[in-house]
C-alpha cells in the first residue's frame, strides 16, 4: 500500500477532532494497551474511513461486536483500514483478534522487482516478533517463500558472516608463519574457518527460542520497533509520507547481519536456505582441498621449494650461494702485510751494516706486516663461522619448515574432518528452520 497518498479528506466535515483522538488513541495503546474515551461527534465523518476504523478497533480491544462499523470502514477503504487494525492491535496487545483475511488485505502481495512498502515492513515485524500468534508468522513465512532466491547468490554468505582477509595460522604453522601466507594453503584454513563461523551464527539464529516481546502491555517494555509506530501516525494523518523503501532483498539481507534482531534474522535465514546452503557446499569443498605438494618460501630470504620428502636440492644448493654471497665481505687483498713484511727485511739486513737504528725500524716494519696478516686471518676465519652458521640455519629452518608442512598435512586431515561435520550439522540447521510459535 502506497502511504505517501493520503486520502482526500476535502468536502467531508471537520476531522481535526477525530484526527486528535487517533493520535490520544495511538499514545494510550503505546503506553498501556487501553483506548480513551471517544468525544461524542465522531460519527459526523460519515465518508472518512478513519472515523469507523477507530470505533472498530476500540469494539474489537472491548470485545464486542463490530461488524458494522468495520464494514463501513471497509466499504470506504478497505487497504487502511485492514492495516490500521492489524498494527494498532498489535502495538496494544491484542494482535490474536485479528481476522486472517485483514492480514492478507494489509500485507498485500511481496515480489523481488518491487520495493517493499513501509505498511509490508510494519506487519512483517509484528508477525515476526509474534504479535499475531503462530498464524501471524506462517502467513509471513508463506510470503517469504514464494520470493525466489538464486542458490549460487553470495550476498547471503557475505551478510551472514562478512569475510575476515586475516590469515588464519594453524597450530601446526605457528612457527613459520609464512607459510600459513602461501595461497594453496591459507585458502582451505580461511575456508574451515569461515565455514565455522557460518555455521555458528545460523545455530545462533534458530536456537533463539525467547518468547516475541511486542508490547508494553505483555512485557513492561515499549514496542521494540518503529516501524510500525510510524506507519499508525502516517495513517492518522500525524505522519509524514513513506521515506525511502528498501528491495525485498535489501530487507531479508539486512536481518540476517551479525546484530539483527533474532526472529527476523529466522525468517529471512529460512528463505535464504538454499543459498547459504550452496555457499557452504563451496566452503566445504575449499577446506577439504589437499596441502600442496610442493611450496617455494623464502628462507632467511632466498626462495627454496619443499616437499614432503624433504627440501629440493637445486633450489637449496641457490639458496646456499645466495647466504654464501651475500655473508662474505668484500675485502681488500693482503698485499699490503706481505709489502711490509718484505720491506721490513730489507731494512733489517741492511741495518746490521749501515745502523742499528734501521735494524729496529726493519723489525718493526716487518711486524706491523705480519699483524696486519694475522689480524685479516681472523676476519677470514670469523667469516668463514659466520657463513657455515648462516647454512646452518639455512638448513635447519628448511627442515624444520618441512617438519611443519607434515603435520600440517596431519592437521588437514582433520579439519576436513571437522568442515564435513560442520556442514552437517549446517544442513540440520537449515532443515529445522524457525519456528511457528
Amino acid at each position: 500500500m502506497d502511504l505517501s497518498k493520503n486520502p482526500d479528506v476535502a468536502g467531508l466535515a471537520d476531522t481535526t477532532e477525530l484526527h486528535r483522538y487517533a493520535e490520544a488513541l495511538l499514545v494510550h495503546l503505546t503506553a498501556d494497551g487501553s483506548a480513551p474515551v471517544a468525544p461524542p461527534g465522531l460519527d459526523d465523518v460519515s465518508d472518512y474511513w478513519l472515523a469507523p476504523a477507530v470505533q472498530a478497533l476500540v469494539l474489537t480491544m472491548a470485545g464486542e461486536d463490530a461488524m458494522e462499523p468495520l464494514s463501513r470502514a471497509a466499504r470506504l477503504d478497505e487497504g487502511r483500514t485492514a492495516l490500521f487494525l492489524c498494527l494498532a492491535l498489535a502495538v496494544a496487545g491484542h494482535g490474536d483478534r485479528i481476522h486472517a483475511s485483514w492480514l492478507g488485505t494489509a500485507f498485500g502481495d511481496l515480489s523481488d522487482d518491487h520495493p517493499v512498502t513501509s505498511g509490508q515492513r510494519a506487519v512483517w515485524l509484528a508477525a515476526a516478533r509474534g504479535a499475531y500468534g503462530p498464524v501471524g508468522k506462517i502467513f509471513v513465512l508463506r510470503k517469504l517463500d514464494a520470493v525466489a532466491v538464486p542458490a549460487e547468490d553470495a550476498l547471503w554468505l557475505d551478510a551472514l558472516v562478512p569475510d575476515d582477509p586475516a590469515i588464519v595460522v594453524p597450530p601446526s604453522l605457528k612457527d613459520f608463519p609464512q607459510l600459513a601466507e602461501i595461497p594453496e594453503i591459507a585458502a582451505p584454513a580461511q575456508a574451515a574457518d569461515r565455514l565455522t563461523r557460518l555455521r555458528e551464527r545460523c545455530a545462533e539464529i534458530t536456537s533463539s527460542r525467547q518468547p516475541a516481546t511486542v508490547s508494553k502491555i505483555v512485557t513492561g517494555s515499549v514496542w521494540p520497533d518503529a516501524e510500525p509506530i510510524a506507519v499508525l501516525r502516517t495513517l492518522i494523518g500525524q505522519g509524514g509520507h513513506e521515506g525511502p523503501l528498501s528491495s525485498l532483498r535489501g530487507h531479508l539481507l539486512q536481518d540476517v547481519q551479525p546484530g539483527a534482531e533474532p526472529h527476523l534474522a529466522a525468517l529471512a535465514l529460512h528463505v535464504a536456505a538454499p543459498a547459504v546452503k550452496a555457499a557452504a557446499e563451496s566452503l566445504l569443498h575449499a577446506a577439504q582441498e589437499p596441502p600442496p605438494e610442493a611450496v617455494t618460501v623464502p628462507v632467511l630470504g632466498h626462495p627454496a621449494i619443499l616437499r614432503p620428502e624433504g627440501p629440493d636440492r637445486n633450489s637449496m644448493h641457490a639458496a646456499e650461494h645466495g647466504v654464501v654471497t651475500e655473508s662474505v665481505r668484500n675485502r681488500r687483498g693482503n698485499w699490503l702485510g706481505y709489502v711490509l713484511i718484505g720491506i721490513g727485511v730489507v731494512l733489517l739486513g741492511t741495518g746490521f751494516a749501515v745502523h742499528l737504528v734501521a735494524a729496529l725500524a726493519g723489525i718493526a716494519v716487518a711486524g706491523w706486516g705480519g699483524f696486519l696478516l694475522w689480524k685479516r686471518r681472523v676476519q677470514e676465519q670469523a667469516d668463514l663461522d659466520f657463513v657455515q652458521a648462516r647454512l646452518a640455519e639455512l638448513n635447519e629452518t628448511a627442515e624444520g619448515a618441512v617438519w611443519a608442512l607434515h603435520e600440517h598435512a596431519r592437521e588437514s586431515l582433520k579439519r576436513a574432518d571437522a568442515a564435513t561435520e560442520d556442514f552437517g550439522e549446517l544442513t540440520r540447521l537449515l532443515r529445522r528452520g524457525p519456528r511457528a510459535a
